[in-house]
């Protein structure tokens, strides 16, 4: 996946309840969508494993690009779950890097 850091906010997790997603995907390519899935099963499995925390890039509603770094703690094939019960569109993803 591209590095998305140089137009990119970073905020804190406890932000995103405050944020609207939109409820189109980011991502258009079916080989990208699929490669973001495997990225964000990896990140549960090594945040679950070894107590880590990834960097997560991702699009709000209006456009903006942010990033979180938090420990995912589940993930289905809508949404993820980060460390303190927070829940993020899976959709709304455009990048996962492992810290």
């Amino acid at each position: 996946m591209l590095n998305q850091k140089k137009d990119t906010q970073l905020i804190n997790k406890e932000r995103i309840p405050t944020l609207k997603f939109s409820k189109k995907d980011v991502l258009q390519d079916p080989d990208a969508k699929s490669r973001r899935y495997y990225a964000a099963n990896r990140a549960t499995i090594l945040s679950n494993t070894f107590r880590t925390k990834s960097m997560i890039t991702f699009k709000t509603e209006t456009g903006e690009k942010k990033r979180v770094e938090a420990a995912l703690w589940g993930l289905d094939k809508d949404f993820v779950l980060l460390k303190s019960g927070m829940f993020l569109p899976l959709r709304s993803i455009l990048e996962i890097n492992y810290c």
